[in-house]
């Protein structure tokens, strides 16, 4: 028996905790209508996998979404996942659902900025915000299909955005204001945005970063733009765009309503990483973000009506929109804008006791460098009260779960969840029935036919392997934006194996359920919960004239701090700080801070195949410590003998 099965549970749900749990709720629902016998959550996922349609549809109602028109199947399956139809004619729309849950007793929104507090907002004053933006882009003729991209901080304006323009059918598109000008023409000039919402700056660190010449530079390359709303003032700049003030737009009288779209209609546009190019826009669909949002907040996080929802994010990442589903539930969403160690270290944390938060969620890094910098909370009963603490971006290590439990709360609900911007959800994550062992995840979500696969496709248990999706979702793309023969869709998750979608995350189950992720299985860099593709530091470092040749990976050490490594090919010049700084300076103003390589390294070439493909996970095979013969296939190198550089820089470095 494998050594993970003697651990002992670090928390273990209570009888009433399991009883009271939404999931329990949902499983005595399944059993009464279709008189089965289910006890245990193994039950549940099974039938989840093999009665999809069922199970499917029972989210739709056991939810109660309002929709409009009929449907004759749940599912209508086709050769590919994204062939498949769910719930052909009907309507239905996501800012109705989270309007059907306005009450006086709680408030909509928490929100608050560094060095501030939190800020209630209540229901009546987000949909008066709401009605008031959506009577502006009506009168601009904003309408259904039309997209609407947006450069914010992580504040109101944001959630008032987005929902007004979904409340129009609108689709919604959003980066964060600490991407790089490059970066955010790279998102928004695929998807042929209407109107811009725009922050003229941001606050990181005590530090104003004022941005209007990245806004002047979006609106320059991006002639689909027709007119921009900014934040605060309008700033000075060169543009023939019609450029409005969010506060002088008028309030309005006319009540708010929802225009329903079909169940496939696109509701956002997020974007991959990168890697193999231009990021890919990512391109969800309305009904089946409801219903797995639904899902995957109501049965796996147990979120309900009156909760405080907070996961640490920008608005340029998957978390925020999964976020705000916490609204679907009845639930206030809590969001915080600025550095999570400003002005104090336990900045978050603070807000989370201020905020009363009974979900608090954030990066594994950043529970990583809380548990370093020994941060504790044993003593405060406000921080005893959460009820879960979620960890996504990158797998949590074994020194982060013992660390929550005896310096935070020993009787929190600790969720590891783990999915991406692919599905805007999670694949596997918290089980409220089940206990909570170290360095594990709970399990795989319901509706979820999630396996590990080796190499040649054979199913494995207890062993590493790819971890793979043989059944589709509705929270699947609808398609990759502009990909109208869904070539880069095959080519991003179904190459690998035929039919079944690769995920590209290096896993293993147990026999128990439990999962463990050991990082991408492919060359994606995670900092802080938000991915980047190499090829998109490559872009920046190689624009040098001094740069011949890069390659980027990331490390984990044992400790759990991963280290970002650039390896740089000269152009027949010194190496130096100064170029080094230079570098540094090109990645932070293309991209983010977040990206500036832990050290930067001179080396003679950089290893490719024969094919002319860099070998970039074989390297970092190398660089964690993998013996040479294990981590790299000499025979299929172009220059085989650079490998001794990068296998001395291990040894001598970070062995």
């Amino acid at each position: 028996m494998e050594g993970s099965y003697l651990q002992h549970p670090l928390w273990k749900p209570s009888k009433a905790f399991q009883k009271q749990s939404d999931m329990n709720l949902f499983m005595e629902w399944v059993n009464g209508k279709f008189t089965y016998r289910y006890s245990k959550y193994e039950e549940l996922w099974e039938w989840s996998i093999s009665d999809s349609s069922d199970f499917w549809e029972s989210i739709l109602n056991y939810y109660n979404v309002k929709y409009s028109g009929s449907y004759k199947n749940a599912i209508q399956k086709g050769d590919r996942f994204y062939d498949f139809k769910w719930f052909q004619g009907i309507k239905l729309s996501y800012a109705e659902h989270i309007f059907r849950n306005a009450n006086n007793n709680y408030p909509a929104i928490v929100h608050q900025v560094e060095k501030g507090s939190p800020i209630e907002v209540s229901w009546d004053e987000l949909r008066s915000q709401v009605a008031k933006m959506t009577s502006f882009l009506k009168s601009k003729n904003i309408q259904k299909g039309d997209v609407v991209c947006a450069i914010l901080t992580n504040g109101i304006e944001a959630i008032v955005g987005f929902l007004a323009a979904n409340s129009l059918g609108a689709i919604w598109s959003s980066c964060s204001p600490d991407f790089g000008s490059k970066g955010i023409i790279e998102r928004f000039g695929q998807i042929n945005p209407k109107l811009l919402f725009a922050s003229n700056n941001y606050s990181f660190n005590g530090t104003q970063v004022e941005i209007s010449s990245k806004i002047e530079s979006v609106l320059k390359e991006i002639s689909s733009i027709q007119l921009a709303v900014f934040t605060s003032e309008i700033p000075s700049i060169k543009t023939n765009k019609e450029l409005f003030l969010w506060n002088e737009i008028p309030k309005t009288n006319i009540s708010l309503s929802f225009v329903q779209v079909d169940f496939n209609h696109p509701i956002y546009v997020l974007y991959s990483s990168g890697t193999t190019g231009s990021p890919k826009a990512i391109t969800h669909q309305t009904g089946g973000i409801i219903l797995e949002h639904f899902k995957a907040l109501g049965l796996h996080h147990d979120v309900k009506k009156g909760d405080r929802f907070f996961w640490q994010s920008t608005i340029g990442w998957m978390m925020w929109n999964y976020s705000v589903s916490s609204l679907l539930l009845g639930a206030t969403l809590c969001v915080y804008d600025g550095s999570p160690f400003y002005p104090k270290k336990d900045n978050l944390w603070k807000f989370a006791i201020e905020a009363k938060l009974t979900h608090f969620g954030a990066s594994a890094a950043y529970f990583d460098f809380c548990r370093r910098v020994k941060l504790n909370f044993t003593n405060n009963p406000t921080i005893q009260k959460i009820k879960s603490i979620g960890s996504t971006g990158s797998p949590l290590s074994d020194d982060c779960f013992k660390w929550i439990y005896n310096k935070v709360n020993p009787n929190v609900w600790l969720i590891s969840l783990s999915g991406g911007t692919d599905i805007c959800s999670g694949f596997v994550g918290g089980n409220p029935f089940n206990p909570v062992y170290k360095g594990e995840i709970q399990c795989r979500m319901l509706g979820v036919n999630l396996r590990i696969y080796s190499e040649r496709g054979k199913v494995l248990l207890n062993n590493e392997g790819e971890m793979v999706i043989v059944s589709a979702m509705p929270s699947m793309p609808v398609f990759f934006w502009g990909d109208k023969e869904f070539k880069r869709y095959n080519s991003s998750y179904f190459e690998f194996f035929d039919g079944v979608w690769r995920h590209g995350d290096w896993a293993k189950v147990n026999g128990r359920g439990g999962l463990k992720i050991f990082g991408r299985s492919d060359a994606t860099l995670n900092r802080g919960g938000v991915r980047i593709g190499t090829s998109e530091i490559y872009r920046s470092v190689e624009s040098l004239s001094e740069i011949n040749d890069s390659l980027v990976v990331s490390v984990e050490r044992s400790s759990g701090v991963q280290l970002l490594l650039l390896f740089v090919e000269l152009n027949n010049i010194e190496d130096s700080e100064t170029l080094h700084d230079k570098i540094n300076q090109q990645i932070s103003s293309d991209f983010s801070i977040h990206y500036v390589p832990n050290k930067i390294i001179s080396v003679p070439e950089i290893p490719y195949t024969i094919s002319g493909k860099k070998m970039e996970t074989p390297i970092k095979k190398i660089l964690s410590g993998i013996p040479v013969k294990e981590a790299i296939v000499l025979d299929v190198m172009k220059n085989p003998k650079v490998v001794e550089v990068f296998n001395s820089f291990y040894k001598e470095k970070l062995s």
